[in-house]
């Protein structure tokens, strides 16, 4: 029977490495590098496991993998945190703020590896409490769907992974909290580019050209009565357009008009899904572009598929947190219409996806994910790691009650 140490002895452990934590946490924020090209991240992050004993291996060119083996039989549980940056140009005034100009760690993942690199010292000075295998995962370019090129390179098997668990800190919840839900918590993602053609000619002779602009206009509005007309209100789904680029001076009116977007929706949204968002969208684009008698090229790159948290695995982690925060209370729910590639490991095997709350209003951490002055409170770092920690630990003590685990 697996053992579990009292909480106050992996409290204690964390709090006398919060400063290496943070340590870890601004390097990386100083040095961000941009999907699959982080070389100096997957260094960093090799040395510090090597030097703890681990054996590393890479993945999908940066992607950084190793294995704790408790040397007993058990399942396998995988860790995972995201390592690349933004092309965002930082402009926060702070000691650690980026050196690798137009480049930015603008989404947190600055902060998943140093907690997770935390989490593997730790759980290697506990190793004789495991029942099994933990494989830590650091997965390159999660902002471009990096997931699926490290499960096509087999990150699942070998050995075979059993559960995952992930963690993101969450600026919109405020320091303090944690959200666990089972369910859907992230949406899918699919992005789009659509080509207008029409017909240039002069603004005043608008009867001599067909107007590209008039009919992405009309698709922009038209393409919005999907999420308010074709499918139910209690199904969230979003459709918006992040770029228009169309003609070259006032009086001229141009042979096209590009658009780029995305459709996000929080529910199984594939060909074969009952909603079709996207195969809807399709639809309408060409429609809309045949009535203004232009003609388009749509082309669609589907990045990620919604996150589901499994029920069992969900519910492991919220008796987790109850261990770690001070009060039920600081234990909430929360959904976001936001993609994560985390979903591709969870649609494979049982996964739970955990926020920690890290916005905090009074030192400016409020700010949304994405923003040039987006930044974390630091001070709910140790939590995330007790979280990896005590989460992996309660895994193995009661995978005897983990239904998919009897079924293998």
């Amino acid at each position: 029977m697996t053992c579990i140490q009292k909480p106050d002895s992996i409290q204690k452990r964390i709090i006398e490495l919060e400063q290496e934590l943070i340590d870890l946490r601004r390097d990386f924020h100083m040095y961000p590098e941009l999907g699959f090209q982080e070389f100096r991240t997957a260094e960093k992050i090799e040395n510090y496991l090597q030097n703890l004993g681990y054996e590393t291996i890479r993945m999908a060119k940066t992607g950084v993998v190793t294995i704790l083996d408790s040397g007993r039989p058990g399942p396998v549980l995988m860790l995972r945190a995201d390592m690349d940056a933004l092309p965002i140009t930082e402009i926060n005034e702070v000691d650690y703020k980026s050196r690798n100009e137009g480049v930015m760690h603008a989404c947190g993942h600055d902060a998943h590896m140093a907690m997770l690199l935390v989490a593997a010292r730790v759980l290697k000075e506990n190793k004789t409490s495991l029942n099994g295998k933990i494989k830590f995962v650091f997965q390159p370019n999660e902002e471009i769907a990096g997931a699926i090129h490290m499960i096509e390179e087999g990150v699942l098997e070998n050995p075979k992974v059993d559960a995952v668990m992930g963690i993101h800190v969450w600026t919109p919840i405020d320091s303090g909290k944690i959200a666990i839900t089972p369910g859907p918590v992230m949406g899918g993602l699919d992005v789009f580019k659509i080509t207008i053609h029409g017909k240039g000619g002069h603004t005043g002779l608008p009867e001599d050209a067909i107007d590209p602009i008039i009919a992405a206009a009309n698709l922009i509005q038209t393409s919005q009565i999907i999420q308010t007309r074709e499918i139910s209100n209690l199904k969230a789904i979003v459709i918006m357009f992040g770029k228009i680029k169309g003609g070259t001076k006032s009086n001229i009116i141009p042979d096209k008009v590009e658009l780029e977007g995305s459709i996000r929706f929080l529910f199984p949204g594939g060909p074969d899904s009952k909603e079709k968002p996207t195969q809807r969208f399709i639809r309408i684009a060409e429609q809309v572009c045949a009535t203004h008698r232009c003609r388009c090229d749509i082309n669609i790159t589907h990045e990620n598929i919604p996150l589901i948290n499994h029920k069992e695995m969900t519910a492991l982690a919220r008796e987790t947190a109850i261990e770690i925060f001070p009060s039920e209370k600081e234990i909430i729910d929360n959904q976001t219409i936001a993609s994560e590639d985390f979903s591709e490991f969870s649609e494979k095997v049982p996964g739970v996806f955990i926020f920690l709350g890290a916005g905090n209003e009074a030192i400016g951490t409020n700010l949304s994910h994405h923003h040039p002055k987006f930044d974390i409170d630091e001070t709910t770092l140790p939590k995330g790691v007790e979280m990896f920690v005590r989460g992996t630990l309660h895994f193995f003590e009661k995978a005897n009650r983990l239904s998919f685990l009897k079924q293998k």
